[in-house]
């Protein structure tokens, strides 16, 4: 069945401007500021190198982490990185629309790539708004007439409606990147094609879209059961009345996630049997893992799930039949801490369902442990997760609007 949105193959870009939003947002040391793992520049350096070998003038613009976090930073290492893979050039501007960026634009060569400044750091990208108010945001405005055509790549954060991923799209004719068509041709036939049982492990620190898409996934009762890991699983420990105690209390209330307990005992009180929560942790004391039954937790911070939940964790996830998964159980880049993302890893690799694993660090973990036997490895969590809980994700939704707005 053909897209209903347009692709690369739809546009004639020798020569023309191309506005790429891209998904290159990656691990950082927070000791040394140095990139941890490229997975994600990889993966949209075919869409990038594909552009310029077709005489394209590629603009990339693409986020690193959020405000607040240890890991937002600029994208120069980024560049560099991209440089070494494509193994061309790719010029570097620490600029996002002013004057200095738009200039570096002008002066564009066909063949020629350009990725500008971290586009995060201006703060109107990081309102969520309908597309036609973000494509009256200043940047979108400026950097509109600089172009010809607008292509989104950024699956990973296509559940976003930021001034980046649909404004542009209103304004300009565009398409859908490699990584995009693919993800998407890739999550839309697994949708059609859910066997029972359906089990989602939902992991990680993003709390806000786990817990949007378990309340989604639970009330269509597309989902069998949920299976809680990492900061997630303790929201909803503490939620269902477990003392986690204070250290991992402040950590939550330090990231202004109180709201999702409360949120977290609701769904605990509706869907009881069919959400699982940890029934032993690892804290870490010293740096040395220690491992104790969830009512027994001393105040230390918790970093992996214990060894009984992970074999508890491993056995629903061998009898599913369709398993969905995002974020790792702990804080596995922490030597002594990976086990809990491993064990479920293993258990999905070797589960005879069909499988989904998205997330930047999950995805991580699965590349660096060499796994087989995964059907397919998103490059983005959140957006893969929404979508499959029967989410309308912004950027793909405006893709459309554009395919049809420009058809011919």
């Amino acid at each position: 069945m053909a897209p209903d949105f347009n692709t690369i193959d739809d546009l004639e870009v020798e020569g023309k401007t191309v506005l790429v939003r891209v998904d290159i947002n990656s691990p950082v040391d927070p000791l040394t500021g140095l990139l941890l793992d490229d997975t994600r520049i990889r993966l949209h350096a075919e869409t990038i190198a594909e552009l310029a070998n077709k005489g394209a003038k590629t603009v990339i613009i693409a986020h690193q982490s959020r405000p607040g976090k240890k890991d937002f930073t600029t994208l120069e290492q980024h560049a560099e990185a991209l440089s070494n893979l494509l193994d061309r050039p790719v010029s570097y501007v620490d600029d996002i629309f002013g004057s200095n960026a738009r200039e570096a634009i002008g002066g564009l060569h066909s063949g020629d790539i350009l990725l500008l400044e971290n586009v995060r750091f201006y703060s109107e990208e990081i309102l969520q708004r309908e597309a036609p108010q973000q494509a009256e945001t200043h940047m979108v405005k400026l950097l509109s007439p600089l172009a010809d055509y607008f292509i989104n790549d950024a699956f990973a954060a296509a559940h976003r409606s930021q001034p980046s991923l649909v404004g542009f799209a209103v304004n300009l004719p565009s398409a859908a990147g490699r990584v995009m068509e693919r993800e998407l041709t890739a999550l839309y036939s697994a949708v059609s094609n859910v066997e029972r049982p359906c089990v989602y492990v939902l992991g990680g620190v993003k709390v806000d879209d786990s817990i949007m898409v378990m309340k989604n996934a639970l009330e269509a009762g597309s989902a069998d059961y949920i299976l809680t890991t990492g900061l997630v699983a303790n929201i909803f420990l503490w939620g269902g009345g477990v003392n986690i105690r204070k250290h991992n209390q402040n950590f939550i209330k330090d990231r202004d996630y109180c709201a999702y307990v409360k949120k977290a005992q609701e769904l605990c009180k509706k869907f009881k049997d069919q959400i699982l929560v940890p029934t032993d942790l690892a804290v870490c004391k010293d740096d040395k893992r220690l491992e104790y039954p969830v009512d027994q937790l001393p105040n230390l911070p918790i970093f992996d799930l214990g060894t009984e939940t992970t074999t508890e964790y491993a056995r629903v996830i061998r009898n599913a039949r369709t398993i969905f998964a995002n974020g790792p159980a702990g804080v596995f880049e922490k030597e002594g801490f990976n086990q809990g993302t491993e064990d479920i890893l293993n258990a999905i690799s070797s589960s005879p369902g069909f499988s989904i694993i998205g997330g930047g660090h999950l995805a991580a973990a699965a590349n660096q442990m060499g796994l087989g036997g995964i059907s397919h490895i998103s490059s983005g969590g959140g957006a893969s997760i929404s979508l499959i809980a029967g989410e309308r994700l912004p950027a793909v939704e405006v893709l459309k609007k554009a395919a049809l707005k420009h058809k011919g």
